[in-house]
């Protein structure tokens, strides 16, 4: 799965916790969660054990604090599909 095809799939995780709908189609690497998209720190939370689900991986706590902006969701993502192959 290339970093295209997994913000594809992280759109629609993102999208039930997000404010705006119409800021979803706009995000790019660089978005940040909380600032951008307005996504509040407790749904961060539900946001990474729905990334679970999707990708079927585990993300420990480590990788999920890592996650801010989409980029470092997507780094965190691929990095789990990688060793889960």
């Amino acid at each position: 799965m290339d970093r295209k095809e997994i913000l594809n799939e992280l759109k629609k995780v993102l999208t039930p916790y997000t404010e705006d709908k119409a800021m979803v189609d706009g995000i790019t690497e660089e978005t940040d969660l909380i600032k951008d998209l307005k996504i509040n720190s407790a749904n961060l939370v539900d946001i990474i054990i729905d990334a679970e689900a999707q990708y079927d991986i585990e993300i420990d706590f480590d990788a999920a604090e890592k996650m801010y902006n989409v980029g470092n969701c997507i780094d965190v993502i691929a990095e789990k599909l990688n060793k889960h192959a």
